[in-house]
């Protein structure tokens, strides 16, 4: 492996100095390396494919697990593996550190790696029955409301068959990868990355027996807003990847499913994902 490519958020890496080291210490070794800027003090920036050469064998993420994600999404068509440099204060999809990040370089010249598959979700917003917008999501894909402090009724099916109707501040669909992300923080599952299912888990439940629950990856699930009160004012908006949501309201639905595409991502370490958890939660 030779041929590599960097993604950096501009905002993490001040100046580019860990990025232009890194480009200089690859061709140093003999490596090709060019790098393009995805975040910067202009806003996020789509990573298109054109820039990304067509020999290229790895690309290094610098920021954070947020840079990781959008770049993912960005560039899942070309199939190329990802490895995370974090820059930031918490990472679990970043391997690496600015510490480890050049030792990384000699490792994958050496070509000594592995690469782990990571499902991904595909999302399409219906409206009037009609699809208005569809995303894929590495993390997941989440409806919560907007405007005034009022909850959500949500009604959820899976392979068109009615599960629960949760009174909520919104509801989480994650992947095992993003298991670790909002979705814990409202209480789901932690789940080992390499797993293939997915987590539907409900923010603020207004239900002393709301629970996460956790389904088939090949299941396809059905959120719908439901009528909670006579006015039918509830706002609310879907986030993929926490990204800008679109405003969705009474009525609409969100369907959900496993993505027919993966992501790629290098591993160097054979450090375990429990020992990479415990170390992170410390």
């Amino acid at each position: 492996m030779k041929h590599f490519f960097i993604i950096v958020n501009a905002l993490k890496d001040e100046g580019l100095r860990v990025t232009k080291a890194m480009k200089q210490y690859i061709e140093d070794r003999g490596g090709i390396c060019d790098y393009c800027v995805s975040v910067s003090e202009e806003g996020d920036v789509r990573v298109e494919h054109s820039r990304i050469p067509k020999e290229t064998e790895a690309v290094f993420v610098i920021g954070g697990d947020g840079t990781l994600i959008r770049a993912a999404r960005d560039i899942v068509d070309r199939q190329l593996p990802l490895i995370g440099i974090n820059l930031g204060k918490l990472g679990y999809l970043c391997e690496l550190e600015e510490a480890t990040a050049f030792s990384a370089v000699d490792t994958l010249l050496a070509n000594h790696f592995t690469i782990e598959e990571r499902m991904m979700l595909e999302g399409c917003i219906l409206k009037q029955g009609a699809a208005v917008m569809e995303q894929l999501a590495l993390n997941d894909v989440v409806i919560h409301r907007t405007g005034a402090l009022q909850i959500l009724r949500i009604r959820v099916s899976v392979n068109g068959q009615y599960l629960a109707s949760y009174r909520a501040d919104g509801m989480i669909v994650a992947t095992p990868t993003g298991s670790t992300g909002y979705s814990m923080s409202a209480g789901g599952p932690i789940v080992d990355p390499k797993a293939s299912m997915l987590l539907i888990t409900p923010i603020n439940a207004h239900d002393l027996n709301a629970k996460s629950i956790v389904i088939s990856a090949e299941d396809e699930v059905e959120l719908q807003i439901d009528t909670r009160r006579s006015e039918k004012d509830e706002q609310a908006e879907v986030s993929f990847d926490g990204n800008r949501g679109v405003e969705v309201r009474v009525g609409d639905r969100i369907v959900i499913r496993r993505a027919a595409v993966s992501t790629r991502i290098l591993k160097l370490s054979e450090i375990g994902f429990l020992e990479i958890l415990r170390k992170k939660m410390q």
